[in-house]
């Protein structure tokens, strides 16, 4: 990523490979299938068995999370503090989507001594005014361990002023580079929910063939060879924390410069930045630990630059080619597990819909599919939105519906820490009355998604709103957002969140929740109270 305010690549590398608009909603999907929600994120510290993530035990893990950025940034700390939805509250609802790892972009600006953290909203997020960058990451980390999810520690940009081709500029070596991944691992030794270094983000191409100036993939030259600095830098992390997976972008163009139209010389792959891993298999990252590399390409939509291959007459069913050639290769060929570190769209065109759900996919079902983070939780990414709306706590349906499916929960996650403060309540009124709109918006072989809308037909405010119905008996509760499900018997319960407790008089409200069992016939009543 860029810039969130603007576009997110200044250019998107040539290729010469063989080539709904989004509802504004509060309802949202998440993993349903239950054979997916047993195996969250396993146990320990993570490590690679072929092409799999599996955990200290051997059990398979997936990780299905998202990127919440900022810390790369000027802000030095997540975006969307300074939003009235409390930090813990975006955690809880991250969790309650489905997704069971948050890849957190960084500057190493970020991690310097001194550091300061800018835009925190002192009333909604009070337990994080005047605490470091640093500070701020580890009470999300300590947060998501108690909801079960991981962390991944992305290195994003050497400082805030924006991406580099290289993993190192003049004002930050190579050294320095390295000696901050080592300090971060030795600061979260021991601690299980950080499991991993994404070492630099998106190494690209700079300059025009034959005077290339940015990363090579295998072209020897240590100045810019992204694989050997990745061998350096993974191998000098695994000397202090042997436990973590090394993360491992591509890069655009093997040879680290851009195509030349003008020369007549046949250009070669070229791909998004970092999702270039064509080489991988001939010049492969060799660390010193046994089975900790993931490799982690990006992949991205026409909303972030219109590559060629979109406009192939084929379209899509040229994709799965163009995949398997860049990266899904090392996967098919059991060389290396995938996680996609960074896919996304902002989807205003059917093209890039059905990009996200073929891409989808091509990544496998259920446990044993690719890892991924999906770009982004934020909805202030210039050129995909995010999974989050513009007031940070209403979810955008159309992704989160594409998602779905392959989404796994963590386990064992109930939350932890100290509630965060709620405004005093509104006086609940004498009288109660509500209007519900109930409708089924999704469903598959064994369960269904559905969509209440709740409304304040009272002339008070409604403090601490709880809505429950009958099911058909044999239903049971999956999941839900936007207020806190609970099931007794063949009864089900909505009821208000913390952070949004109150519905004032003819305000409505939209919650969502999977379960699983028939879907027919549907609630015949719903009582407010």
């Amino acid at each position: 990523m860029k810039s969130p305010w603007t576009g997110r690549r200044w250019q998107a590398a040539l290729t010469a490979v063989a080539t709904t608009a989004a509802t504004t909603v509060l309802a949202v999907t998440l993993g349903s299938i239950p054979a997916q929600a047993a195996g969250g994120t396993g146990t320990g510290y993570l490590h690679t068995n072929g092409n799999k993530i599996v955990d200290s035990t051997g059990a398979t893990v997936r990780l299905t999370g998202i990127n919440w950025f900022g810390m790369e940034t000027d802000n030095k700390t997540f975006h969307g503090l300074w939003a009235n939805n409390p930090w813990k509250s975006q955690l809880d609802l991250m969790a309650s989507l489905g997704y069971n790892t948050i890849r957190v972009p960084f500057s190493d600006d970020a991690i310097k001594p001194g550091a300061v953290a800018t835009s925190v909203n002192t009333y909604s997020n009070p337990d994080l005014v005047g605490l470091s960058p640093m500070q701020i990451l580890d009470k999300v980390v300590d947060y998501a361990g108690s909801k079960g999810m991981r962390i991944i520690l992305d290195r994003h940009r050497p400082t805030s002023a924006g991406q580099t081709a290289l993993w190192y500029t003049s004002g930050v070596p190579e050294s320095t580079w390295i000696a901050d991944w080592k300090t971060l691992a030795q600061h979260y030794a021991g601690n299980t929910t950080v499991i991993g270094a994404d070492l630099h983000n998106e190494p690209h191409a700079d300059g025009t063939e034959p005077n290339s100036t940015g990363s090579c993939w295998g072209c020897g030259d240590t100045a810019r060879d992204w694989r050997l600095a990745a061998e350096r830098a993974g191998n000098a992390i695994l000397g202090v924390q042997p436990n973590w997976l090394i993360f491992v972008e591509g890069v655009s163009c093997p040879s680290g410069g851009n195509a030349n139209a003008w020369d007549n010389i046949p250009d070669e792959p070229c791909g998004w930045w970092g999702g270039n891993l064509s080489k991988a298999k001939d010049y492969p990252v060799r660390l010193n630990v046994a089975n900790r590399l993931v490799y982690s390409p990006h992949e991205y939509a026409t909303s972030v630059y219109h590559q060629t291959w979109f406009d192939d007459p084929s379209y899509p069913a040229n994709m799965p080619a163009i995949w398997d050639k860049f990266w899904g290769y090392l996967y098919k060929q059991n060389i290396a597990p995938i996680m996609m570190g960074e896919f996304g769209t902002t989807l205003a065109s059917n093209t890039d819909k059905i990009w996200l759900q073929e891409l989808m996919k091509y990544t496998g079902t259920g446990v044993n599919g690719m890892s991924f983070t999906y770009w982004s939780w934020n909805p202030n990414s210039g050129d995909t939105g995010g999974i989050l709306k513009d007031d940070w706590a209403t979810v955008d349906q159309a992704k989160q519906s594409i998602l779905q499916p392959y989404l796994i929960p963590p386990a064992g996650g109930g939350g932890g820490g100290t509630p965060t403060p709620t405004p005093t309540p509104t006086p609940t009124p004498t009288s109660t009355t509500c209007g519900t709109t109930y409708t089924i918006t999704n469903s598959w072989s064994g369960g269904f998604q559905a969509e209440l809308n709740i409304k304040n037909n009272g002339t008070a405010a409604w403090n601490d709103w709880s809505v429950r119905w009958t099911m058909p008996s044999g239903v049971t509760l999956g999941s839900g957002w936007n207020a806190t499900f609970t099931q007794s018997g063949t009864t089900f319960t909505a009821k208000a969140p913390s952070y949004a407790a109150t519905l004032a008089a003819g305000q409505s409200v939209s919650v969502g929740f999977t379960a699983n069992g028939p879907s027919t016939p549907a609630p015949a009543s719903f009582i407010c109270s």
